[in-house]
């Protein structure tokens, strides 16, 4: 036995995988993903036959549609129930946030090199059919009605996108999944009827509160209704097999059913019930994806830990139950746009679950669950959902072993995050400190509580090295003709001093993080005045005290995200025109921007030069980390300035999800060698290739960033190579650089185990490795589902020897 912590003992040897999970496994990931219209046909006649009632009653009503009249679905083998479409893996369409791109799309969403939907021509016509009522009426076109001309004059050259919630729902969040499990919907009823109950008639405030409160029971209800609908199916099985352990298996699914989420859970088959409708539902009403579980070891606990102790249930039965749920993570699936999905290649759904860490009194919270979830990862070998692990230094090491060996499985999960950066970092937030030490990670890596919080995590992706040839080039893009985009700040050619390429740098930031704040702001304000979310809003607080959806300011916490790109890129270029042009004169200005307007056409020794002849980040050498937390800290501290619709603040992260591959297409030849339309580093990592003294230079190299001032997030991709870990010592050295790297105040860290010429075969022929999971960015997905960009980009990734 393991002593984790004070209360636990973990066993030695984990349950083994149970023969269901690997049928299941199978039957999922055998089928094509498909476009379903089915939710799309329901919300449009929902808002067709309320078309009188205030917006978030209209959503209401869609939803209690919705779960009334869709198809539900019990699959083969499942002990967890609940689809989110007809057939497993495919997508619902969600019309009220943006259409047009599918329309336009329609014929090669089946033909595409990534993230592949199959698409009847029946679902062709009925979806041009209900799109024509959404004509005008979507999230995105009132978006961008409120734009400005130069706020989409950046977009378009690709200084920034708002993409996610521009086309989509906005998602990124973790409600109160353990009110649920503890009060039922029922308990949310009382609540909102309470809370009505406080209104007056007499105060004009309270009658968008009364409406608001209405739409919370409306939503509630039809969840517990919904569940009824899975009982039946159920029952109605259990009445057609004649197999008898299934029967009893589907009645026991009715049970579970009836109870919850309607009643607090009473067993943790009925806890993992109750999450999965949940968990089911938000991403029924919205198709904002980064629902993310948060910490589940945590609130999920007490109910194994009661069934184990009382006998109800074996530590066999549990594990099979939770690797039943880490299948259904799967069955949850998004079409995007081709542009996102350059982005967010590989099927994302960014359903991040994270263990460990510590208690809000500052206690290591790690339990058996936290073992046991690493064991599921490992069972089910699957992209979601994405396992994050809380670091701090009284994690035990048998636990981080575990997730050593959790890594060493070659998924590039978990995902290591530092509780002695995040927490500092959110408390200068404004979070207490209770609230800041129980922290979850949303999506990829940003951290909220869960409960309280409207993050908008991922509000944007800025291009930071796009901003440098801005400030480079006078203002104007190289890549329209060099039309004038940002303010005037100087030809390249009259530059005479590196600090005046600086001050360049500052102004063209500070005019283009202000577009960005009024784009996403833009975005913020449509969400708010056409897709309130009652559901979503039920189980965050303050909203049913305020009275108001989490889109309109309910939420305790109120923060935007955007995320800089590039800084890697940024600090290069900028010590290669410090050292070269302005101390060594091995370039002159004009040299320079001649290279660079002909993408060093003709003149590869002088691209050389640059790549050879300038230190580069990644490699532990102060001059150039220095340039690069700079050229960061400019875009972070620029983006704190500025408050959102709802009454909170911009917080700035470093993070690409992939974005740094569409971002780089529309970047010009930058001064550190790179060529025109490459992609840019990943995240806060190096540029893949240039960091050459090994992976304990490349951490301390990124630990030289300010992480707490990024505190929507950082993130940090590493690549081993399997024999680079093998054994107890390749774990232990694993974890030994984790920990000298959040010593030094990193905040995150994830790891691609995995050599260079598998994932070169698997590209060569992907029929041989349909089940290769790699880390893209903040996430994991089956490689030979990505884009050959994104494939490329991976693979590019420097492989890191010990």
């Amino acid at each position: 036995m393991i002593k984790a912590n004070k209360e636990i003992e973990i066993p030695s040897q984990l349950p083994k995988t149970a023969p269901r999970i690997n049928t299941l496994v199978d039957d999922l990931m055998s089928v094509t993903p498909e476009i379903d219209p089915e939710r799309a046909v329901l919300i449009t006649e929902a808002y067709k036959e309320n078309e009188s009632l205030p917006t978030i009653k209209k959503r209401a009503k869609a939803l209690e549609k919705i779960l009334k009249e869709m198809n539900v679905v019990i699959r083969d083998n499942e002990l967890i129930v609940g689809n989110q479409t007809t057939k497993p893996r495919s997508s619902p369409i969600f019309p009220e946030f943006s259409n047009k791109w599918l329309l336009d799309e329609f014929d090669t969403l089946a033909e595409r090199d990534g993230d592949v939907f199959l698409i009847s021509e029946e679902t062709k016509d009925t979806l041009k059919e209900v799109f024509e009522y959404w004509d005008q009426n979507t999230t995105n076109e009132l978006a961008t009605a409120l734009m400005t001309d130069e706020a989409l004059d950046a977009m378009d050259a690709g200084v920034y996108t708002v993409g996610n919630y521009y086309f989509n729902g906005v998602g990124h969040v973790c409600v109160s999944y353990d009110e649920v499990l503890a009060e039922g919907f029922n308990g949310i009823i009382e609540k909102a009827k309470a809370a009505k109950a406080g209104l007056s008639f007499g105060n004009p405030d309270d009658t968008a509160k009364r409406h608001f409160l209405d739409s919370v029971i409306i939503t509630a209800e039809s969840v517990i209704e919904f569940a009824g609908r899975f009982a039946e199916e159920a029952e109605k099985l259990a009445e057609q097999t004649a197999d008898s352990k299934r029967k009893e298996e589907l009645l026991k699914v009715a049970e579970n059913c009836r109870n919850v989420p309607a009643e607090p859970a009473s067993s943790f088959h009925e806890a993992l019930q109750s999450f999965w409708f949940v968990q089911l539902v938000l991403q029924l009403e919205s198709n904002g994806h980064s629902i993310s579980p948060g910490r589940f070891d945590q609130y999920m606990y007490p109910y194994l830990k009661k069934d184990l102790n009382n006998n109800e249930i074996t530590l066999e039965e549990a594990q099979e139950l939770l690797d039943t749920l880490w299948v259904k993570f799967n069955d949850i699936n998004k079409v995007r746009d081709q542009g996102s999905t350059d982005a967010f290649g590989g099927y994302p759904m960014f359903q991040n679950l994270i263990v460990g860490g510590q208690t809000p009194g500052g206690q290591d919270a790690t339990n058996l669950l936290s073992f046991m979830c690493l064991e599921a990862t490992e069972h089910t070998k699957m992209p979601q959902p994405s396992i994050s692990v809380r670091y701090w230094d009284k994690s035990p090491e048998e636990f981080m072993m575990k997730a050593a060996e959790t890594t060493k499985e070659g998924l590039g999960m978990p995902a290591y995050y530092n509780d002695e950066v995040i927490i500092p970092s959110l408390t200068n937030r404004g979070l207490t400190l209770e609230d800041a030490r129980d922290y979850c990670i949303i999506g990829c890596v940003e951290p909220q509580k869960m409960g309280k919080t409207e993050g908008w995590h991922d509000a944007a992706f800025f291009n930071m090295a796009k901003v440098l040839e801005l400030a480079l080039n006078d203002g104007k893009d190289p890549l329209q003709d060099y039309k004038q985009l940002g303010p005037k700040t100087g030809e390249m050619s009259s530059f005479e001093s590196f600090d005046e390429i600086m001050d360049a740098y500052k102004k063209q930031m500070e005019y283009f993080v202000e577009l960005l704040i009024h784009s996403d702001n833009c975005v913020d304000s449509a969400h708010a005045e056409r897709a309130p979310l009652p559901f979503l809003s039920s189980m965050v607080d303050d909203c049913i005290a305020e009275g108001k959806s989490v889109q309109n300011g309910g939420a305790h916490y109120n923060f935007t995200g955007p995320q800089g790109v590039g800084v890697a890129n940024v600090g290069d270029s900028l010590e290669a025109v410090r050292k070269l042009v302005f101390e060594e004169e091995e370039f002159t200005m004009e040299e320079l921007e001649e290279l660079l307007a002909e993408n060093f056409e003709g003149q590869e020794a002088l691209r050389q030069k640059l790549l050879n002849n300038a230190p580069k980040f990644g490699n532990d050498i102060d001059e150039v980390d220095e340039l690069a937390r700079e050229g960061a800290l400019i875009y972070c501290r620029e983006v704190e300035k500025y408050e959102n619709p709802r009454g909170g603040s911009f917080q700035p992260g470093l993070y690409p999800v992939s974005a740094n591959v569409p971002l780089g297409a529309a970047t010009g030849a930058t001064p550190e060698g790179r060529l025109a339309g490459t992609p840019l580093a990943d995240g806060v990592s190096p540029v893949g290739g240039r960091d050459q003294n090994g992976p304990t230079a490349a951490v301390n190299s990124v630990a030289k960033l300010d992480h707490h001032i990024a505190s929507n997030g950082t993130l940090l991709n590493q690549k081993f190579h399997p024999s680079a870990l093998e054994g107890e010592s390749g774990s232990r050295n694993l974890n030994a650089l984790i920990g000298s790297f959040f010593d030094q105040k990193g905040f995150h860290i994830q790891n691609n185990v995995v050599s260079g010429d598998i994932l070169r075969e698997a590209q060569e022929s992907p029929e041989n490795y349909q089940d290769l999971v790699v880390r893209v960015a903040g996430y994991s997905a089956h490689f030979v589902s990505l884009d050959k960009s994104l494939q490329d980009d991976i693979i590019s990734r420097t492989e890191q020897c010990f």
